[in-house]
C-alpha cells in the first residue's frame, strides 16, 4: 500500500513536492556555483573503468592518491545505474498493462510517456554500465524488446524486491494485473507514485556515495522526472470517481 506521505490532500501533497524540487533545484545551482574541490583520497574502493572489452579494475584506498576523478567510478555509481535498471524494468513492466485495463485517456498518455521514458533511460544505463566494462543486467534486454501492448512474459526481476525501494511485491504486481478500470486505475497510481519514491531514495543514496559526474547528472534528471510526475499522478489520483 502507498505511505500516508503521498496520501495526505492534495493541496499539501503539491505543496510538499513543489518544495522538494525547489530544495533540489537549489542543491544542484548550489553545486555548481562552487568551484570544485581538490579530488580527496575515498575510505572504501573504487572501480577504475577498463579498455573497451576489458573488465572494470578496483582500485584500493590507498592506491587512489594521484589519480584524477575522471578514472574513477565508486561502487555507489555502479550500483545506482544497475540497480536503477531493475527498477526501471517494473514501471516499464507496470506501464505496459495500462492500455488493456484503463478507460482513462489522460492516464493512458501519462503512461506511455512513462514506457518511452524509462525504455530509454534503461538504454542510457546500460550504454554506461558497458564502458565500464561491467555487467548488464539481463533485465534491460528484456524490457527493450518487450510488446508495448503488456502482451509479453513478465521480465525477469534483476534484484530481489526488498533490495530496491518502492518495488511493488509479486503479490502487488498479480493484483495490479487482475484489476481493470478505475479499480486498476488507482491501483496503478498508487504503486506507481510509491515505486518513483523509491526510486528519488535511490538518487539520494548515491548523490551522497558517488563521484561520476555523467551518473551524478543523470541521477539528477531522474529526480526531477520523478518528482514531476509524482504531482502529475497525485492530481490523476484526486480526479478518479468516488
Amino acid at each position: 500500500m502507498i505511505t500516508d506521505r503521498w496520501l495526505r490532500p492534495a493541496h499539501g501533497r503539491r505543496a510538499a513536492l513543489t518544495c522538494a524540487a525547489v530544495l533540489a533545484v537549489g542543491l544542484v545551482a548550489g553545486c555548481t556555483a562552487e568551484e570544485p574541490e581538490p579530488a580527496s583520497t575515498p575510505s572504501s574502493a573504487v572501480l577504475a573503468p577498463g579498455k573497451p572489452g576489458e573488465p572494470a579494475e578496483t582500485i584500493a584506498p590507498e592506491d587512489y592518491e594521484g589519480m584524477g576523478d575522471e578514472d574513477v567510478v565508486t561502487d555507489a555509481d555502479a550500483d545506482f545505474m544497475t540497480r536503477m535498471i531493475g527498477h526501471h524494468a517494473q514501471a516499464v513492466e507496470m506501464a505496459q498493462l495500462v492500455p488493456d485495463r484503463s478507460t482513462s485517456e489522460p492516464l493512458a498518455k501519462f503512461a506511455d510517456r512513462i514506457r518511452l521514458t524509462q525504455t530509454g533511460e534503461i538504454d542510457y544505463m546500460s550504454r554506461w554500465l558497458e564502458d565500464q566494462g561491467l555487467p548488464v543486467p539481463a533485465v534491460a534486454t528484456a524490457s527493450s524488446a518487450a510488446p508495448s501492448d503488456g502482451s509479453g512474459p513478465r521480465a525477469p526481476q534483476a534484484h530481489d524486491h526488498d533490495s530496491m525501494p518502492g518495488m511493488l511485491t509479486d503479490a502487488e504486481m498479480t493484483a495490479l494485473e487482475d484489476a481493470d478500470g478505475t479499480a486498476f486505475d488507482r491501483l496503478f497510481l498508487e504503486g506507481m507514485i510509491k515505486h518513483h519514491a523509491g526510486a528519488l531514495e535511490m538518487v539520494d543514496d548515491v548523490s551522497a556515495g558517488g563521484r561520476d559526474e555523467t551518473v551524478q547528472e543523470f541521477a539528477a534528471n531522474v529526480a526531477a522526472d520523478q518528482i514531476a510526475e509524482i504531482d502529475r499522478m497525485s492530481r490523476l489520483l484526486d480526479e478518479l470517481p468516488g
